[in-house]
């Protein structure tokens, strides 16, 4: 459907419309299929990604517990998983709302029932206003975009001006070298008379940064406490259109770093502070993991707190060849599963039809040393019990992409049952 149509608005405004409402819906038919299947006794085809139940429920709490105790809100990435179930899972615990990157990342939620988003961006381009105009027309449901230019400010400003609508917009700083956001005072005044330009079309609702960009804790700090001060100007400034602003940052390397600068209790001004972490609700065994890691040591909060985030997210696949005493081949590949940041880490092994119900840890020496499109070298050692017919449990580096190579993921209970379908909308 052409969404720069007038004749369309009707329809897909219709069509959101009839997503607001309770967030956990029963399954549609389409869903049910895998529900109830075993993985252990083969009811599952492999490769397949799957979730754990109790894994899942343990990140959720512990996330909305790290929140309530520096007294801030969260508004998870859902462009981790784009997965509108997990969204409501998120929203169930408590969530302000659900973070994206995009436009259509936006429609998505908004068409599964998510009442508030933040676009953690910029949006540019008429198709992308487009869209920010029919998500305008859903009763009760506020966006959130980003502006760091006054050319942007300045087309939202004159598209949302001639359609009558009203955008919210958080003014988004950025450290030099990093990548979107204002970097001096020069570009926040351009920015901000921009937006006077537009009073119907832009209310300034608050600040957005994104620390990810930095690798240093200090640096982390001294930008974040840019933000503050910055806030607390405009703020004396009046710029604002709300009583109080929002103030937001924090992706999922540096979420505690984040809380501690922007505590409600030292902020020293009355706003709504809203953090982004995303990865933490399946975690993995790489680079989230090592930066869990470093949270935990650094942040009374998170060692006080005890058991740590769990890897919530595996791939399983069957050995499929044994063509060298030193190698296996698995029918796993990077059509399967994220590479970047790490390659897939087997995990457990079973064999179907064994006296043994549960799964055993894969040896620590077995390793996979190369991916391709359909395939994983699995290096072994000579003498090691694997069998073509095996099953590999792998866990990953950095879930957001392997989520996005997968339409629907398994939630296994502690029997290894299918007990629910998530679908993701990339």
């Amino acid at each position: 459907m052409p969404i720069d149509s007038d004749d369309s608005v009707p329809l897909v405004v219709s069509a959101l419309n009839k997503g607001i409402g309770p967030i956990a819906s029963p399954l549609e038919p389409e869903e049910t299929i895998g529900v109830g299947w075993s993985l252990l006794d083969e009811e599952i085809a492999l490769p397949a990604a799957v979730l754990y139940e109790e894994k899942l429920a343990h990140n959720v709490a512990w996330m909305r517990d790290f929140m309530k105790e520096y007294g801030v809100k969260l508004a998870p990435h859902g462009k981790t998983t784009m997965a509108p179930k997990l969204f409501g899972r998120q929203m169930d615990a408590g969530a302000w709302g659900i973070t994206v990157a995009n436009a259509h990342q936006a429609f998505v939620a908004c068409r599964h029932g998510i009442p508030r988003v933040l676009i953690a961006n910029q949006v540019v381009g008429k198709a992308n206003l487009r869209i920010l105009s029919l998500l305008l027309h859903v009763p009760d449901f506020e966006l959130y975009v980003c502006v760091d230019s006054a050319s942007n400010a300045y087309q939202l400003g004159e598209f949302l001006f001639d359609t009558k609508q009203t955008l919210n917009v958080l003014l988004e700083l950025g450290p030099m070298g990093g990548r979107t956001g204002i970097r001096d005072q020069v570009q926040e005044q351009e920015v901000l008379d921009a937006i006077d330009q537009w009073p119907a079309a832009l209310s300034l609702a608050g600040i957005e940064v994104y620390e990810g960009v930095l690798s240093e804790e200090e640096e982390i700090r001294e930008f974040l406490r840019r933000a503050v001060d910055t806030l607390k100007r405009l703020q004396d400034e009046e710029c604002f259109d709300r009583k109080r602003p929002i103030l937001t940052g924090a992706g999922s390397a540096w979420y505690d770093v984040v809380a501690e600068e922007f505590a409600p209790d030292r902020l020293g001004v009355d706003a709504e502070v809203v953090l982004r972490p995303g990865c933490y609700l399946t975690h993995d065994v790489g680079i989230y993991k090592k930066a869990q890691e470093q949270i935990q040591e650094r942040n009374s909060v998170a060692a006080k707190m005890g058991a740590g985030l769990l890897p919530a997210l595996q791939l399983w696949a069957y050995v499929q060849s044994v063509p060298e005493t030193d190698r296996a081949i698995v029918a796993l590949g990077k059509r399967d599963a994220a590479f970047d940041a790490g390659l897939p880490v087997p995990a457990l092994h079973f064999r179907p039809g064994s006296a043994s119900r549960e799964p055993v840890p894969a040896p620590s020496h077995w390793e996979v040393t190369r991916l391709m499109d359909q395939h994983a070298f699995l290096q072994i050692e000579e003498g090691d019990d694997i069998h073509v017919g095996d099953m590999i449990g792998f866990d990953i580096s950095h879930p957001c992409l392997t989520f996005d190579k997968w339409r629907q993921l398994l939630v296994l209970d502690k029997s290894w049952r299918a007990i629910d379908v998530v679908q993701t909308y990339f």
